[in-house]
């Protein structure tokens, strides 16, 4: 595997224009398929893989995100964050790895976001043969970015007698990218799930909607030993999430 640097380019096809006899993008894969997830304040690092074919062959490959309505006024960008990883398969063919670094706003242009950048970010992939002509791709697909999520519980009291009431208590926070900081998520359906002891699979006793301030609170009776934990389906913009069980003891 070698490391391809940055080219400077002749006459480039514009972008969003297929190059005429130019390369092929066949293959575009984002953070390994899945979303990619920012926290309020430590960077995300991923990666991603362009693979593209020529009949002079490929010398590179690249990709930018983008987020907006085009490209030519987009509002918010993550561009690579480091030299390129190129590996030919063939005469014809190469894929390219690319590194990103994207974190919560610090008021820069790029590689940084907002809250109102959270949800489906356009992927751009663009291919440079060896005949010196260039593809680019403006949307060859989508990936979605989110704000991080939190999720608690706690069951209470413990020990407990069968039949009496449990309550379980918890909240359901995501990362607030303007203030860099965990902030409560409300108006969110949450379900509460119990696992019994001997059992490896939870199950949904009710579904629990977040306060204003993300806070969950419900009752439940106690019936045996076992863990009671939240559970979020996750949104477009806000990951799925689940509370670490909370063990009560049934007497």
């Amino acid at each position: 595997m070698t490391t391809c640097g940055v080219l400077t380019l002749g006459a480039l096809t514009a972008p969003g224009a297929q190059a005429v006899g130019g390369p092929t993008i066949t293959k575009v894969v984002v953070n390994g398929g899945k979303n990619i997830v920012v926290g309020p304040t430590t960077a995300t690092n991923f990666t991603a893989t362009v693979t593209a074919s020529d009949r002079s062959g490929v010398i590179e490959t690249g990709l930018e995100l983008w987020y907006g309505g085009s490209k030519s006024e987009a509002k918010g960008w993550i561009a690579r964050a480091g030299d390129l990883k190129c590996k030919a398969s063939s005469s014809t063919t190469t894929t390219c790895t690319i590194r990103f670094q994207v974190m919560a706003n610090r008021r820069a242009l790029v590689n940084e976001v907002t809250n109102s950048f959270a949800g489906t970010w356009h992927v751009s992939p663009s291919a440079f043969s060896r005949n010196r002509v260039q593809t680019v791709d403006d949307s060859f697909t989508t990936v979605k970015v989110q704000r991080a999520s939190q999720l608690t519980v706690n069951a209470a009291p413990e020990p407990v007698k069968k039949g009496k009431t449990v309550t379980v208590t918890g909240k359901l926070s995501r990362a607030n990218w303007d203030t860099r900081q965990y902030v409560g998520y409300s108006g969110q359906p949450v379900k509460l799930q119990f696992r019994a002891k001997s059992s490896a699979t939870y199950t949904t006793v009710k579904t629990v909607t977040t306060s204003s301030t993300g806070t969950l609170k419900t009752t439940v009776a106690a019936s045996a030993d076992g863990y009671y934990r939240y559970s979020f389906a996750g949104t477009s913009t806000t990951p799925a999430a689940n509370a670490a069980g909370d063990f009560i003891d049934v007497q």
